[in-house]
């Protein structure tokens, strides 16, 4: 593996990252109100379509970076469903 793949790599990690905190504060608080359905829709369907061109064009970091950041919206699409105030 040379230094631009390692540097993928690293890219995909720290992006990835990125939503744990919320998801996990989401979870531990079941506060909802701050987060914003769409924007989190839309961050699921831009993942979802980084998920298809990474595949497509064989590129694993943009696989995983993408596949971890899909389900990590999927949890706060679910939590904002769940734990909305009706």
């Amino acid at each position: 593996m040379n230094w631009i793949e390692v540097t993928g790599h690293v890219g995909s990690l720290l992006s990835s990252i990125t939503f744990i905190p919320q998801v996990y504060q989401t979870w531990k608080t079941k506060s909802v109100e701050d987060l914003n359905l769409f924007m989190m829709l839309i961050v699921f369907t831009s993942t979802v379509v980084w998920l298809v061109y990474g595949a497509g064009m064989h590129l694993l970091p943009v696989v995983i970076c993408n596949g971890i950041i899909c389900g990590l919206s999927l949890l706060l699409i679910y939590f904002k469903l769940r734990y909305t105030q009706k």
